[in-house]
């Protein structure tokens, strides 16, 4: 059997390159670029105005600086922070551009007028001080806004939660261009007409604007204005918890775009019997969660994790793993189980790190199978098939598409950590495929790309820029009706909105926005769920039939694509196990140089799908088969592996689900009752130190030639 391509390059000592070595910049790039240079040119026509000197240029040069200062805030926040790296950051730039007036006003002065310009470089210097001040301060308010918990869906009012102080005392760019702004105005107004009060009057605005700041921060450090201290957060946490007493939780850690990893979970976990829980360790995640009224906290700091020990908290589901994951395993009183988000022929699907977990749930026979070939320590006994209680709604097989045009999701996965070819089809398929299906004047194309896409190659990212250009050129190659509900839609929209958005004002931190999101009122996650329902069928009844969609927001959902689509067109991933629940036909690329026949046994989700070539010849064929299904052979395949990768229709994934809930939930509280049993008074326990023994003292060794 040949080797897969990437093992043959390692073998071989060739490595394929992961980042080009030159790049072309592309528009973000240019206009960063853009943007430095004109601040650059700005400050260099300012030196030479101010020595020259010449007073229009002056002007001109300080004015254009001011506006790019106000471009890069507003519209390229990420360039100030390439000035910080290069230690130009905006104080040094704020007090370049203020020195640089002074030294054209010396300049334009006479020598006798220096003494006059003295106390305006005083009144400056004052307010670069109070700048530093304003931070120093806002540093220690901010320190004591930072709760050891954060938390949501959970009435925390008695920890004296405030609004956040105003954003612009936060930020120290926005301040500073703010409250220097009269100060720079005054300094120019004075080289314009030498008339030195313009610059005394702004330099005095500046002050008094910047000790009002620092006024409003200092009140905020008063013992009255603070919200509580650490350890009294962690007193009512540990109340709450003795309060609500959690049963099952959701554990999940990660970054910004792994969320939909823990999203997916939310729905069956609210439907479980008993008191459902989310604990999280980034503080950022808190407000990326999608709507939910399960309580949700989030716990930074281990010690503060390790309390869950002495909560009623039995059973910890894992959607993924992570780095932290390894902290939260070693409370003892808790059973801990792998859900994963989602399961494929992947490596990545049996990775080694599940056999620290206590149980490891799967789909289906396939799961099971899968772990046991790949050999990384799980044993079969704690392996459990719960199916996919997401796929529950998902709509099953009707026929053949019955209108004009026959719907095809193109969902492609990511590249991958490791480099191989056969991960993604993106790179040497993604291309010819959609061509293809774009070739074919009665098919809708929806291409839906992964959330990581391009992550970790960069021609990942440029074939799926191309992709949506192309996309974009067929659309406007075709025209025809348009629906009129736009109307619905945004009627929809607002709803939903209303019902999923926490409304709060600009610049709220995370103390104001535990006091916005408390308690969800009664009946809130049946009507997010009416609304998203509705929000769906009104977004596909406000599409033309015959336009191509690139579907990359959180809404529609891929399962709402699915049941919109007649075909599939991915790679091995998750994407096929979950499209097999509808029953509609699907294909894979096979971009990895295996023969059809090893890319079938390889991986077994291929086992019912049309294999296309990265070339993609096999595309009108296979749409043939799906507008005239008696040409489809795979249905009865798709039928059986449907049942292997998925388990059975009966009894549904949610009662599956919840019945292996209830059976780690009465094996934690078995383990928690014994280890009751063996700490109790008298019986040494794990953590309980046993008693020094007694210490014996022997006699002494007799010495040779002693006398008895």
């Amino acid at each position: 059997m040949p080797l897969p391509t990437s093992r043959r390059r390692f073998r071989a000592g060739i490595r394929r390159p992961r980042l080009p070595l030159l790049r072309a910049p592309g528009r973000p790039a240019l206009a960063t670029l853009l943007t430095a240079s004109v601040l650059a040119g700005a400050y260099v026509a300012q030196a030479v105005a101010a020595l020259a000197p010449h007073v229009p240029l002056l002007l001109a040069a300080t004015a254009l600086s001011l506006a790019v200062e106000g471009v890069l805030y507003r519209w390229q926040r990420g360039v100030p922070a390439l000035f910080a790296k290069a230690h130009a950051d905006v104080t040094v730039r704020h007090v370049l551009r203020d020195l640089l007036l002074v030294v054209g006003l010396l300049r334009l002065g006479e020598q006798h007028r220096e003494t006059q310009y003295a106390p305006l470089l005083a009144g400056l210097l004052l307010c670069y001080a109070l700048h530093c001040a304003i931070q120093a301060v806002s540093v220690l308010v901010r320190r004591t806004r930072t709760l050891p918990v954060v938390t949501r869906n959970i009435d925390a009012s008695v920890l004296r939660l405030s609004p956040a102080p105003p954003a612009l005392l936060r930020r120290p760019g926005h301040r500073l261009l703010v409250f220097g702004l009269p100060a720079t105005a005054g300094l120019t107004a004075t080289a314009v007409t030498d008339d030195a009060r313009y610059a005394a009057a702004g330099t005095g605005l500046s002050l008094v604007l910047a000790l009002g700041g620092l006024a409003v921060l200092s009140l905020r450090l008063l013992p009255g204005r603070r919200p509580a201290g650490e350890q009294e957060v962690l007193a009512w946490f540990d109340a709450w918890l003795a309060e609500y007493r959690p049963t099952v939780g959701l554990y999940f850690s990660g970054g910004p775009s792994s969320v939909y990893q823990a999203g997916m979970w939310l729905e069956p976990l609210a439907r479980l019997e008993g008191r459902p829980l989310i604990v999280l360790r980034e503080r950022f995640m808190v407000s990326r969660i999608p709507a939910t009224d399960i309580p949700i906290v989030c716990l930074p700091k281990v010690p503060t994790l390790m309390r869950l020990e002495h909560s009623s908290l039995q059973v910890l589901i894992h959607p993924s793993n992570s780095g932290k994951t390894s902290q939260v395993l070693r409370i003892p009183t808790i059973k801990h189980a792998f859900v994963n988000h989602g399961e494929s022929d992947k490596l990545s699907s049996c990775n080694p790190y599940a056999k620290a977990y206590d149980e490891v749930w799967v789909a289906g026979p396939a799961a099971r199978e899968r772990y046991a070939l790949a050999e990384v320590g799980v044993e079969d006994k704690d392996v459990v098939e719960i199916g996919r209680p997401q796929l529950d709604a998902v709509r099953p097989y009707a026929g053949p598409p019955t209108g004009a045009y026959l719907t095809v999701l193109y969902a492609p996965t990511w590249e991958g950590w490791d480099g191989n070819p056969g991960n993604t089809s993106l790179i040497e398929a993604g291309e010819n495929l959609v061509r293809a299906l774009l070739g074919d004047p009665r098919v809708r194309l929806l291409y839906k790309p992964h959330p990581l896409t391009g992550s970790v190659d960069p021609r990942a990212g440029a074939a799926d820029r191309r992709i949506r250009e192309l996309v974009r050129a067929a659309n406007r190659a075709r025209s025809g009706p348009r629906p009129s509900s736009s109307e619905e839609l945004a009627a929809r929209t607002a709803e939903l909105d209303r019902l999923t958005a926490a409304e709060f004002r600009e610049g709220a931190d995370q103390a104001e926005r535990m006091l916005v999101q408390s308690v969800p009122p009664a009946g809130r996650a049946e009507a997010v769920a009416r609304a998203t329902r509705a929000w769906e069928k009104a977004y596909w009844a406000s599409l033309p039939e015959w336009e191509h969609q690139v579907v990359v927001d959180a809404r529609p959902s891929l399962y709402s694509c699915f049941d919109v689509s007649d075909l599939l067109v991915s790679d091995v991933s998750s994407v096929i196990s979950d499209f097999l629940a509808s029953g509609k036909p699907y294909a894979v690329t096979n971009t990895g140089g295996l023969t059809e026949e090893t890319f079938r046994a390889r991986f077994p989700t291929v086992a019912a799908a049309t294999v296309l070539t990265p070339d993609a010849t096999g595309v009108p064929a296979l749409l043939e088969t799906v507008r005239h299904p008696e040409k489809d052979g795979l249905a009865e395949a798709r039928a059986e592996l449907r049942l292997r990768l998925l388990g059975p229709s009966e009894p549904s994934s949610q009662e599956r689900f919840a019945e292996a809930v209830r059976v780690l939930s009465a094996k934690a509280a078995a383990h928690r009752a014994r280890m009751t049993g063996r700490t109790a008074p008298g019986v040494p326990g794990p953590r309980q130190a046993l008693p020094t023994p007694a210490r014996i003292t022997l006699p002494a060794p007799e010495r040779p030639g002693q006398l008895a």
